[in-house]
């Protein structure tokens, strides 16, 4: 999930007892302190991504029903998870979407089998990240794929994204311009807040076209959608695995690094039990994948969110109520997004993304004895291209291991000649 760590900046002054050392004061304002944090956490998450989490499910065919299906029943799984575990565990511990998973769909093509073949591969994905945290190889097996690999198929899947913003911009200034103007001046300004002001002014833009008050209301109350999942081979290699992939890789085991910076070992083991298993349980609601959160972690986990270590469960829990809130807000947010101007909610999705974007591609590119590899990784992910039924994402994925294999054959043959 994207979200960033300097948001917690924004609630640094709350509470006139927020230092150490105050008595009872001090402990209600580090309270509240940590309550505060939790929700700007769950408020930035959901609001930053949103729109990517639709635009990947409405491009596997689903139907704006079941994307609002899918929206609630992953508030709801990850907000849940967020409150249990945090509870628990007396840890800060917060789950997100996959928001590069949604990516990933927003790239991909529309299985031959609709919608239900790609909850199929939800499904798939769930069990396979449930049996990482059952069988500690195949959790190695993940680990070991080249992190440099693993984010330059992002990246290419990413880059299809981001430019979709200024795509959009020429085929209608008039509703796009503004939205990318507004990103632009908070970066310099209020950079933790660029996105969030973003879908701010698109809001403007869809208030003054007159959007909201063609709404069809009538689909404003979400309700769980059910899909019978179909197991289809070539969705399960062109969706299930590269979502389970870049899941772990960009997301859980990025989560538990957060985690453990902060002095927080939870283990493996639970977190990804119950998001495997709530994957695959949430998929025959729709929804893609949840996971640990990432990036946002920071915004429960570190010392701005209470002074006290012990204490910062409270953000996580915080932040977990706040999912579960926005869950009934799913149907009107759909209804907005599918009467929304022609790539307004594709611009949001595409500037949501841009951060991601360039540390992916930093990551796939940073290291000279694989960059090529990278390279190649980086581009036919973003290619297009699908072979076989199959899409970019698994082929980048392939062609940047052959690359790689060739480049230690040639670094070994170099080697035996000195």
């Amino acid at each position: 999930m994207t979200g960033h760590p300097e948001a917690v900046g924004s609630v640094r002054s709350v509470g006139p007892g927020s230092g150490p050392g105050r008595g009872a004061s001090a402990h209600d304002g580090s309270t509240a302190h940590a309550v505060l944090a939790g929700i700007v956490c769950g408020l930035v998450g959901f609001t930053s991504s949103f729109a990517v989490v639709l635009t990947g499910l409405r491009a596997v065919g689903a139907s704006p029903e079941q994307a609002a299906s899918g929206l609630l029943v992953l508030c709801v799984t990850m907000g849940l998870g967020c409150v249990l575990f945090s509870w628990r565990l007396r840890m800060p511990i917060t789950m997100a979407w996959s928001t590069p998973g949604a990516a990933l769909l927003a790239a991909a093509t529309a299985p031959a089998g609709g919608f239900a073949s790609a909850v199929g591969a939800f499904l798939v994905c769930g069990l396979l990240i449930a049996l990482c945290g059952l069988v500690r190889p195949l959790e190695r097996l993940v680990e070991a794929i080249p992190t440099g690999l693993a984010s330059a198929m992002l990246a290419g899947v990413l880059l299809t994204l981001c430019v979709a913003p200024f795509r959009a911009v020429v085929a209608s200034p008039v509703a796009i311009a503004p939205v990318i103007v507004t990103w632009v001046v908070l970066v310099a300004l209020a950079r933790r807040w660029a996105v969030i002001g973003a879908l701010v002014a698109a809001v403007v833009v869809m208030a003054v076209q007159g959007v909201f008050g063609r709404l069809d209301l009538s689909t404003a109350v979400p309700a769980v959608v059910p899909v019978t999942p179909a197991l289809d081979a070539t969705a399960l290699v062109a969706i299930a695995l590269p979502l389970f992939v870049v899941t772990m890789t960009s997301q859980n085991i990025p989560g538990m690094a957060v985690l453990a910076s902060f002095g927080y070992r939870p283990g493996m083991r639970a977190p990804l039990l119950y998001t495997g298993g709530a994957t695959a349980v949430g998929a025959v609601g729709g929804a893609h994948a949840i996971n640990l959160a990432a990036i946002s972690a920071a915004l429960a986990a570190g010392p701005e969110a209470h002074p006290d270590k012990s204490r910062r469960w409270i953000a996580g829990v915080a932040c977990g109520f706040t999912y579960i809130a926005f869950g009934p807000l799913a149907g009107l947010v759909t209804a907005a997004a599918r009467s929304a101007p022609e790539g307004l909610i594709e611009t949001i999705a595409g500037l949501a993304l841009l951060g991601t974007f360039a540390s992916s591609a930093a990551s796939a590119l940073t290291d000279a004895g694989s960059r090529e590899a990278g390279a190649v990784t980086l581009v036919v992910a973003a290619s297009g291209v699908t072979v076989a039924g199959v899409g970019a994402a698994f082929w980048g994925l392939v062609a940047g291991l052959v690359v790689l294999a060739a480049l230690r054959v040639e670094r070994r043959r170099q080697h035996s000649r000195t």
